[in-house]
C-alpha cells in the first residue's frame, strides 16, 4: 500500500485527556496523525480527523518532526504547575508503525522523557519495533512508572488477516512482548478489540505479560458500538461466521476466561478500568 507521507509542525503534542483516557489519565500523546496499520475496525476512521479526509485511512500520515521539541516546553511547563502527568502514548495513532523506523519520532520524545519523565506513561502499540528502544525503556523505568502494552486482538493469524491484514503479525508481536518483559519492562496484552482466539490465548500469554486488558467493539469504540457498525463490523463478523463474538456482553464471558489463568487484579476491562492504579 502507497502511503503518503508528510512532515508537519505542530503547535502542541500533549493533549489533555478527556473522553475515553478521562480516568486516570491527564494526557495522550500522538507522535503522528493517520496510522499505515490501517486496521480495518480502527475507530478513528470515524473522527473528525479522518471523515473530513478526501484519503483512506491508511494511506496518510503526518510526521510530527518537532514532537520532542514540543514534549520537552510542555513538560516544563506542566512540572511548574506541580500537577501528576500520565500519559498514553497513542490514543489515534500508533508510534511504532512503519514509518517510525526511519523517522524516529517516537524515539526521540522518548529520549526527552529521560530527561523529563512523566508519572506513568503507557505506550499502546501493535508494532514489533518497540524492542529497538528497549534500550530506553530500561533507562525511562527507573525515573517513572512504564507500561508496554501490546495489542494482541487474538492468537490467530487468520482472524488478524480479516481484520488488520496490514498489521503486524501476532507471532511476531508475541516474541517482542516475551523479550521485553523478560528483561524487566512491565508489560500488558491489549486484547482490543476482541477478536475470535483458541482456548491456548491466556497459556501463550501467561509467561509474557504482567497485565490483560480486555476491550471490545460494542464498548471501546468511544460510542458503544455506533463507530463499529458504521465501519461494517456486524456485517465483516457475520459474513465470516463469527457473529457470537460480536454481541454486547462479550466482554463478560473473555474477563471471565482470563481470570481463570490470571490474578483477578491482573485483568481489567474498557473503559473504567483502563488506567493501570
Amino acid at each position: 500500500m502507497n502511503i503518503q507521507l508528510q512532515e508537519v509542525v505542530s503547535k502542541t503534542i500533549l493533549t489533555e485527556a478527556k473522553g475515553y483516557l478521562d480516568v486516570g489519565f491527564t494526557h495522550s500523546l500522538n507522535p503522528y496523525s493517520g496510522c499505515g496499520f490501517a486496521c480495518l475496525y480502527c475507530y478513528v476512521r470515524e473522527m473528525p480527523i479522518q471523515r473530513f479526509k478526501d484519503i483512506p485511512w491508511g494511506e496518510w500520515v503526518h510526521i510530527k518532526k518537532n514532537a520532542a521539541e514540543n514534549y520537552r516546553k510542555e513538560m516544563q511547563k506542566l512540572r511548574k504547575k506541580d500537577t501528576a502527568v500520565n500519559i498514553f502514548m497513542s490514543s489515534a495513532t500508533d508510534p511504532y508503525q512503519p514509518i517510525e523506523r526511519d523517522a524516529q519520532i517516537t524515539r526521540g520524545i522518548l529520549a526527552e522523557m529521560i530527561e523529563h519523565p512523566p508519572d506513568f506513561l503507557q505506550i499502546q502499540t501493535r508494532g514489533p519495533l518497540i524492542e529497538r528502544d528497549m534500550d530506553l525503556l530500561l533507562q525511562l523505568k527507573e525515573r517513572c512508572d512504564v507500561l508496554v502494552s501490546m495489542t494482541i486482538e487474538t492468537d490467530r493469524e487468520d482472524m488478524k488477516r480479516i481484520f488488520a491484514p496490514y498489521a503486524p503479525g501476532v507471532t511476531l508481536r508475541l516474541k517482542v512482548l516475551k523479550r521485553l518483559h523478560d528483561a524487566g519492562i512491565p508489560t500488558q496484552a491489549s486484547v482490543s478489540p476482541v477478536l475470535p482466539f483458541t482456548p491456548n490465548f491466556a497459556k501463550v500469554l501467561k509467561d509474557r505479560v504482567d497485565h490483560v486488558w480486555i476491550d471490545t467493539l460494542r464498548i471501546g469504540d468511544g460510542s458503544m458500538g455506533r463507530r463499529s457498525a458504521r465501519l461494517g463490523m456486524p456485517e465483516l463478523f457475520e459474513k465470516h461466521g463469527l457473529s457470537e463474538w460480536y454481541r454486547q456482553d462479550i466482554h463478560i464471558a473473555v474477563e471471565k476466561y482470563f481470570k481463570k489463568y490470571f490474578p483477578d487484579d491482573r485483568v481489567r476491562v474498557s473503559k473504567d478500568e483502563a488506567f493501570l492504579k
